[in-house]
């Protein structure tokens, strides 16, 4: 009897994970509009647009480039993964976030346009060249010592180290 027990509760518990599962999924597929309109309209949040543009980056550079407080930051970073507009992924201590894919072609539109004008803002432009110079430095500060850096800088960086860029344009 007491095994009969133990089954049952186990198949319950399952069912439970398995029902909170797809809560969670239900509640990745729902998009609004209006938190979507929300997140575009501070500042900050759209630096940190501008910050990961097409790449993954670890908070800690957004730390030091925005010069901000950590929990600002994730602050920020929470309520644009709630909208939809980015996804986070642990490795270890670090904490990676990168534009998500969004489920509407009009947010997509509007979200490609916003990306080209934060280019040529000229503040933006500054956050992108401190992020590349923080990156890259031979000497980071000592908070991003071991920090995974972001790929697609990376290689913007020593592209333009080499001076392999074309000139001829």
């Amino acid at each position: 009897m007491l095994r009969l027990r133990v089954k049952y509760i186990s198949v319950k518990t399952n069912m439970l994970r398995h029902d909170r599962i797809f809560s969670i999924m239900e509640k990745k597929v729902k998009f609004e509009m209006e938190k979507f309109f929300v997140a575009l309209s501070d500042r900050t949040r759209l630096r940190l647009i501008n910050l990961i543009g097409e790449d993954e980056v670890c908070v800690c550079f957004f730390v030091a480039v925005l010069d901000a407080p950590q929990p600002k930051i994730s602050r920020h970073l929470a309520y644009l993964r709630d909208a939809g507009m980015v996804e986070a992924r642990r490795d270890g201590k670090w904490m990676h976030y990168k534009m998500a894919q969004l489920p509407h072609e009009h947010a997509v539109r509007i979200m490609k346009n916003v990306i080209e004008w934060l280019k040529a803002d000229s503040e933006m432009q500054n956050d992108r060249a401190k992020l590349l110079q923080v990156c890259c430095a031979p000497q980071p500060p000592v908070q991003l010592l071991g920090a995974p850096r972001p790929s697609g800088i990376q290689s913007l960086a020593s592209h333009d180290l080499t001076g392999t860029h074309d000139q001829s344009s």
